[in-house]
């Protein structure tokens, strides 16, 4: 094969290290923005944060150029040592007596004067979350509380094995059999002896926890209740016998075998709900998630305004002092140092602002089509997709998914996201089209005014869009009313 050298032409899409930051910048969510500005603050010595808008671009003060450099005149360090020396401390003109009590303490001596911002006892220094956040797991509080109750040493290590095998819901993973043949043969313990010390840690707080099964654990609960309320005693008779029939709402059944009335299942029932199928929820409780809004929508002189939400938008702006020292000609370590942080201060900023606008202008497009959720709900939410809104503001559809992905939009009828407002549609009879989100309102409200006697199936929520003039099929039905979480109409009934 002879080797030649051809000459030729093309044009061929470059992603330039400013392209990718751009691109980067516009698929990050509102925390993980935060934590890579803060990053680039931390890098990036000629990139700063304004204090307010009106900072931006401006010469930085002064007193903030003589506080960054890094050397000061020692004459100036002594004078300010020696007068800070000099000045006095809040209460320190009295003289301290010379014989003090042994429970004396600094604050019958001085007065306690905190700066801003540090920790104290006062109500507008304590933190609410510190205190409220659970850092204790439910094995640390079962634990806890096996140290507190009497027990042998062969119990203790039972007790040990019993919580390790216990999840985060409270119920026992493990089975006995397992348990026993866990510990050493030498101890010789024995099946009965870890089941007296299981019903022990059932009782333990939260009560129910360490259980087998469902029936376990409400049939514990359901002992420490008064046993003369007939209610109670019904409870216990239907969780002992008849849980199964309860859970697939199969009432008559129960009322024909226990010989209740409506009335009394009623009350038996009410006594089930309140119990705790889930005991160590209580000791280990989801932390909770805050949603911080990209983007503010509110209602102004009859007119929807747009905006993004300043406190999640900082100002960024290079500082003017380091940025007067680059000298042109000079290529020391140091000036190449600050020209090259000067160059990329500016593409992130650059990049920062572009994210920006996107987002409003993706904000905007997407309020302009959706007033009439804004102003009616959920059932007015026109159909729309990627490309509806790539097309309106010239952009291609995978930038629109990048800037809606984990952005939040807070309206007048709550916090919602970008993503959110985008659904398919459904024909109608009239030739239109409806969104899918404004079927699951529909379905969401005829299933919370139907007859809980006898619940919507699928088949007529169908039947009842198509005299709306929607046509939808029944399978579709059943996948919106999975989405919504709304159960099956056979396990929706209930007594009235």
């Amino acid at each position: 094969m002879k080797q030649s050298l051809q000459l030729k032409l093309g044009q061929h899409l470059t992603m330039t290290p400013q392209l990718q930051q751009a691109i980067r910048l516009l698929q990050l969510s509102t925390l993980e923005l935060q934590h890579e500005i803060q990053e680039q603050l931390d890098s990036n010595p000629l990139l700063e944060m304004t204090e307010s808008a009106g900072d931006e671009g401006g010469e930085p003060q002064q007193q903030d150029q003589n506080s960054s450099e890094p050397f000061s005149d020692p004459e100036v360090l002594r004078e300010s040592a020696g007068a800070a020396a000099e000045t006095p401390l809040s209460g320190a003109d009295e003289a301290m007596p010379q014989d003090l009590s042994v429970d004396t303490t600094w604050e019958d001596i001085y007065d306690s004067v905190l700066p801003a911002g540090s920790g104290g006892d006062s109500e507008e220094n304590r933190d609410f979350e510190s205190y409220t956040a659970g850092t204790s797991t439910l094995g640390d509080h079962l634990r806890w509380q096996l140290n507190l109750t009497p027990m042998s040493d062969n119990d203790r290590l039972i007790a040990e094995a019993i919580i390790d095998g216990i999840d985060a819901d409270g119920m026992l993973t493990v089975s006995l059999p397992e348990l026993t043949e866990g510990f050493d043969p030498s101890l010789g313990i024995e099946e009965y002896e870890v089941l007296a010390v299981l019903h022990r840690v059932q009782h333990f707080d939260p009560l129910g926890v360490g259980s087998r099964d469902l029936r376990e654990c409400l049939g514990i609960q359901l002992r420490q209740l008064d046993e003369n309320d007939a209610a109670v005693r019904n409870a216990r008779a239907i969780v002992d016998k008849y849980l199964e029939l309860l859970g697939t709402r199969d009432y008559s059944t129960v009322m024909r075998k226990l010989r209740l009335s409506e009335d009394e299942l009623r009350a038996a029932i009410a006594c089930i709900r309140q119990l705790n199928p889930r005991p160590g929820g209580v000791i280990n409780p989801e932390p909770p998630e805050y949603v911080v809004p990209d983007v503010l929508v509110n209602r102004r002189g009859g007119r929807w305004h747009v905006e993004l939400n300043p406190e999640i938008a900082p100002r960024l702006r290079v500082n003017a002092y380091y940025a007067g020292l680059i000298r042109r000609a000079d290529n020391s370590a140091d000036n190449v140092f600050l020209r090259d942080n000067l160059q990329e201060a500016k593409w992130f900023i650059k990049s920062l602002q572009s994210r920006n606008d996107t987002l409003l202008k993706v904000a905007k497009c997407i309020v302009e089509r959706q007033q009439g959720f804004l102003e009616n709900g959920e059932e007015s939410m026109r159909p729309m997709i990627l490309h509806d809104v790539a097309t309106a503001v010239g952009m291609h559809e995978s930038t629109i998914s990048r800037v809606t992905t984990q952005k939040y939009m807070h309206t007048p009828g709550g916090i919602f996201e970008l993503k959110y407002f985008f659904s398919s549609h459904v024909s109608t009879a009239a030739g239109g089209e409806c969104s899918s989100v404004a079927i699951r309102a529909i379905i969401k409200k005829l299933v919370a005014a139907e007859n809980t006697r006898k619940p919507l199936s699928d088949s007529k929520i169908a039947s009842i869009l198509e005299d709306q003039g929607i046509n939808v099929a029944r399978r579709t039905i059943a996948k919106y009313r999975e989405a919504l979480g709304i159960a099956p109409s056979n396990e929706r009934k209930q007594l009235t």
